[in-house]
């Protein structure tokens, strides 16, 4: 959600700052502000709207230049998206700044506490309530850590919190609670961010910060605690890509960018996995073998495009390990008092580490003694700090908002996991392992073959710019697929989209179909599939003698589908399993096109967020 930037060191904190929100752009925003030390003062700019209007405030009303600043791209929770709203918030006497991610579940009451104090707090937001409370708490202490360790002792909810205070000049001091924030180690100069992307162009080296944890940055170093005050460990990393890798690279978008990373994405994602005779070898799985071989139930929790993989991850878990699997949405999972044991294995399935309900999920499947493993992208991130096991799918930073490369590398992990969990359970013999390895060695260059036959698919989404819905259907792990394509339609263009499972046409999604409705088909391969292949041939049909428009993704040499198809995609013949990983391509391409010939922002669709972290 929200993007926070913190900075101490010896440049110009504002360009700092600035430079990383804009960075942070990708998260969603509606409106933004900076807050600088300078000649014993605080100053301090926002605005509502994108970060431009804020530049255009900062150029007709410069702050004064200094070397410890921060910043903030809001999106709106408590209040609307206005200049008063937005962040940072200061005290009524103007020393102490704030800037937040999250929500502060108790803030009525304490901003009640504060008004019969005399306090008067001018904004809607739940956020203010914490500078004044810093205020105070400073006024005892005169240490900005400290008094950010007392109030947060007094907060409920998830939050990231960022300060400075005029009388500490060259310290920021941040906390954490379920919600994201690393430290950047320069040369002499420090970096809080809620992503390493804001500060990626000035280092690759971070440090991970724990739950409730407070830390204050100096140009002298770096203190973390907790917020009991003790002292805490902390790890350091280095960041595997650097600035240009978050950068469009001439593409018009950064969705189109990573639509052409594919390739490599899925590469480097099984890079370093597999052994020289074909075994796997999935290192970051820390649970021992003998408890994967004991677990009698497999539960994958997940949000979105997430979700949609772990649909997909389902089939090849239960196919070639014969373990029951189930298919949660993160965000109800906790609700409904599901079954869990030491003997369940939880897949929690997140592309930013993040994501607030999939993270609650985790929790109670740890309370509730199961072992949890997590698929994700971002490396320090807490989903995987706080799992049993990890495995990252090394898609590097993935800046639009509706996920593309994150998708085809989870779909890749999830079938790591599922034939490894075929080996140490002696499911799936070797040869059988490396016929399905030698298969997902290919995928990478089939995506290639896919990316470089697109144009008539642009083509064509440019025709359906004008239509109001779209309907998405598919068999087996098509299914899956046809979720995702209709998701990315409806992030992307805004249009009413639906997938649905072929089969249940009959049951009442057959009467929606309308002259010229638009309707694409993901079709299962007639050789490994051929029942099934033979029944959506049947809803091909079916659909067109009401008339639909049916846009047909099927395999080359699929000729049974040629009749039916009023447009054909071909994709290359992949074994059943794995077709997903080429099918959702053309549906990633579709929707990128057909949203900008509507007009839309691509990168940053209306009233989304890169990153959900909170419920």
């Amino acid at each position: 959600m929200c993007g926070i930037v913190g900075y101490v060191g010896g440049q110009s904190a504002l360009e700092v700052v600035i430079a990383g929100l804009k960075r942070l752009e990708y998260r969603g925003y509606d409106s933004a502000g900076v807050a600088v030390l300078a000649d014993g003062g605080l100053a301090a700019a926002k605005r509502a709207g994108k970060l431009v209007n804020l530049e255009k405030e900062l150029g007709e009303r410069p702050l004064p230049s200094g070397s410890t600043g921060i910043g903030h791209t809001r999106w709106a929770t408590h209040g609307g998206p206005t200049d008063v709203n937005a962040h940072p918030h200061l005290d009524n006497a103007g020393r102490v700044a704030v800037v937040h991610n999250g929500i502060i579940e108790n803030f009525a009451a304490l901003r009640a506490e504060l008004a019969e104090r005399g306090h008067d707090l001018s904004s809607e937001t739940d956020t203010e309530v914490v500078a004044h409370l810093l205020a105070e708490e400073f006024s005892s202490s005169a240490d900005l850590a400290e008094s950010m360790r007392l109030v947060c002792r007094r907060l409920r909810g998830a939050f990231t919190l960022v300060a400075v205070h005029a009388d500490e000049p060259g310290v920021v001091v941040g906390a954490r609670r379920n919600s994201p924030l690393v430290v950047g180690v320069g040369e002499d100069e420090y970096f809080l961010a809620s992503d390493v992307a804001a500060f990626i162009a000035h280092t690759r080296s971070a440090i991970e910060l724990g739950q409730d944890q407070v830390v204050e940055l100096r140009r002298e170093g770096v203190a973390v605690t907790g917020f009991d005050g003790l002292p805490a460990d902390v790890r350091s990393y280095h960041v595997d890509w650097d600035a240009s890798a978050a950068e469009k690279g001439g593409y018009d978008y950064f969705m189109l960018k990573e639509i052409a990373e594919q390739p490599k994405a899925v590469a480097d994602t099984l890079l370093g996995r597999i052994g020289a005779s074909g075994e796997l070898t999935l290192d970051e799985i820390r649970i021992p073998a003998a408890e994967l071989r004991e677990a009698t139930k497999v539960v994958i929790v997940a949000c979105g495009t997430a979700f949609h993989a772990g649909l997909i991850a389902k089939y090849a878990i239960e196919h070639w390990t014969r373990v029951p699997c189930e298919v949660e949405l993160a965000s109800e999972f906790r609700y409904r008092d599901p079954i869990l044991d030491q003997r369940t294995l939880v897949v929690a399935v997140s592309q930013s580490g993040e994501t607030m309900d999939t993270l609650m999920a985790l929790r109670h499947a740890r309370e509730q003694g199961a072992r949890v493993l997590a698929i994700c992208n971002t490396n320090g991130s807490t989903i995987p700090r706080e799992s049993d096991a990890v495995l990252y799918t090394h898609a590097g930073p993935e800046v639009a908002v509706a996920s593309t490369k994150a998708f085809l590398t989870q779909v890749a992990a999830c079938y790591l996991l599922a034939l490894y969990l075929g080996q140490v359970r002696g499911t799936q013999w070797g040869d059988e392992i490396r016929a399905v390895v030698r298969d997902l060695a290919q995928i990478a260059g089939q995506v290639e073959r896919v990316l470089a036959t697109m144009e008539p698919v642009r083509e064509l989404a440019r025709s359906l710019a004008g239509k109001d819905t779209v309907l998405f259907l598919g068999r087996h792990v098509g299914y899956p697929v046809a979720l995702e394509g209709a998701l990315k339609l409806k992030e992307l263009a805004y249009m009413h989209a639906e997938g649905f499972a072929a089969g249940e046409l009959k049951h009442g999604p057959i009467a929606l179909i309308e002259e010229d409705l638009p309707v694409v088909v993901v079709v299962p391969s007639p050789r490994g599939r051929s029942v099934l292949h033979g029944k959506i041939v049947s809803n091909i049909q079916e659909i067109r003698a009401r008339g639909a428009r049916t846009i047909v993704i099927a395999e080359e040499g699929d000729e049974a589908v040629v009749p039916y198809a009023d447009h054909l995609v071909r994709i290359p013949a992949t074994p059943t399993l794995l077709q997903p990983m080429v099918a959702a391509v053309p549906l990633q391409v579709f929707a990128c096109e057909l949203a900008t010939a509507r007009g839309n922002e691509v990168d940053q669709p209306r009233n989304l967020a890169k990153s959900v972290t909170v419920e």
